[in-house]
């Protein structure tokens, strides 16, 4: 018996390393993956949580803000606890990811299972494109949560 999935890309296509959540929701969505649905999300971090209403497993995809290493690739299990801090998954308004997800913890919303992938940014210049160093982890998360996804909807 297998189960749906659904990935959220996050982001603004408008501001350079912003972007990866949604470039790799669209490389995701291009594979046509049997189970997972595939989304994207701009600044509405609060409309996640009705989202994601109903989703056993859910997938978010965002950039963190530049902490040295552009591209490194983080994965983060909410359900092991609060989101670190210092990966800045907030957000130019004053209500970001990670208050989303808190949000959602503090009022039983969670899925029962989810992962965020935060792919570090190099900058988030209006109207420039992905950094090389991004563009490059860009397909190796894209590559990480498809074995993910492929193990996770294979043991329900």
């Amino acid at each position: 018996m297998t189960r749906a999935a659904l990935v959220i890309g996050l982001g603004n296509a408008d501001r350079g390393d912003d972007a990866v959540g949604l470039h790799i929701a669209r490389r995701l969505a291009a594979r046509g993956l049997p189970g997972v649905t595939v989304a994207e999300a701009g600044g509405d971090t609060l409309g996640l949580l009705e989202r994601w209403t109903g989703a056993a497993d859910v997938v978010l995809v965002d950039a963190a803000g530049p902490a040295g290493q552009p591209g490194r690739i983080h994965r983060l299990d909410p359900s092991l606890g609060p989101l670190p801090r210092d990966l800045a998954l907030g957000s130019t308004h004053a209500f970001g990811l990670a208050e989303a997800v808190e949000l959602a913890r503090t009022l039983g919303l969670l899925p029962r299972r989810m992962a965020i992938y935060a792919v570090e940014a190099g900058g988030f210049d209006p109207g420039a494109a992905l950094s090389p160093a991004v563009a490059a982890a860009a397909a190796d998360a894209t590559a990480l949560i498809v074995a993910e996804l492929r193990e996770g909807l294979a043991d329900a």
